[in-house]
């Protein structure tokens, strides 16, 4: 789809490759409703935005809150007019053992990272099956396709979101509505918290930066990819786990002794 002229609903707007994604929409002429819970944070990225020339909305709303998905569809579309574009980057990880994970922690990431991106999906599509054109992005991870211990809440709300993708793409085809998954590997943000930043480095996993990222997902909006993995060979590991996951389960279960004292160190 053509980003300049198009309207595009960014979530997680404020954040590292949400920001990042923002920052070069806004270069490329899009017009922009950014949504993030932190107003403060989200109102000084949108007058930075508009101070570079980009035509920028911000709507302040916590899309893990019962309603407030359906909510913020209402207002961008009522303040915009039209919705072309939504991308779906909020999220949050939990990184640890699982049997030390509240339930409270795992409740809180499957509603930011699962049930608020498709309850505004589900908001925005009517808008965008009347119009007969639109696109879904949805930001997963490769750990979304490949679970990865100590990250097992997150994984699994990641997989969750592949296959909605997945299914919702098969389900609108022929509508004019199409529907991107793309899964970044480790991104060098703020979301990643210190321990797994250390965590990362200790096991070498590759690392992007957020600006890279972002050009990752804007090129795959352009050419109305389906889905995009991004990083080698994190892309090559998603195909074989797909296909024989006990190859990839020994050196993943060799991992944790390195992850051990990382993951402890979140409980302590």
């Amino acid at each position: 789809m053509k980003i300049s002229g198009s309207t595009i609903l960014i979530t997680g707007a404020s954040g590292g490759i949400g920001g990042a994604i923002a920052r070069q929409l806004a270069q490329r002429g899009a017009t922009l409703i950014l949504v993030n819970r932190d107003s403060t944070r989200l109102e000084a990225f949108a007058a930075e935005l508009a101070t570079s020339g980009g035509k920028v909305t911000a709507l302040a709303g916590d899309l893990a809150l019962p309603g407030e998905p359906a909510r913020l569809a209402r207002d961008a579309i009522e303040q915009a007019g039209t919705i072309d574009i939504v991308i779906n980057c909020a999220g949050v990880q939990n990184f640890g053992f699982f049997a030390e994970e509240s339930a409270a922690d795992t409740a809180t990431l499957f509603n930011v990272n699962t049930i608020a991106p498709i309850a505004l999906v589900n908001a925005l599509l009517p808008h965008m099956l009347e119009r007969g054109k639109g696109q879904i992005v949805n930001l997963g991870s490769i750990f979304g396709s490949i679970g990865f211990p100590c990250f097992a809440s997150y994984s699994a709300s990641k997989f969750a979101l592949r296959g909605f993708s997945e299914a919702l793409r098969r389900e609108l085809a022929g509508t004019g509505v199409g529907v991107t998954y793309v899964a970044p590997r480790f991104t060098k943000t703020a979301f990643n918290r210190s321990v797994v930043t250390r965590m990362a480095d200790a096991l070498k996993m590759n690392q992007d930066e957020p600006e890279s990222v972002a050009a990752s997902v804007i090129a795959t909006i352009e050419r109305d990819g389906q889905e995009s993995y991004l990083g080698w060979p994190e892309k090559l590991f998603v195909r074989i786990n797909s296909i024989l996951p006990r190859l990839v389960d020994p050196s993943l279960v060799k991992q944790v002794d390195l992850m051990r004292p990382f993951a402890t160190e979140t409980t302590r």
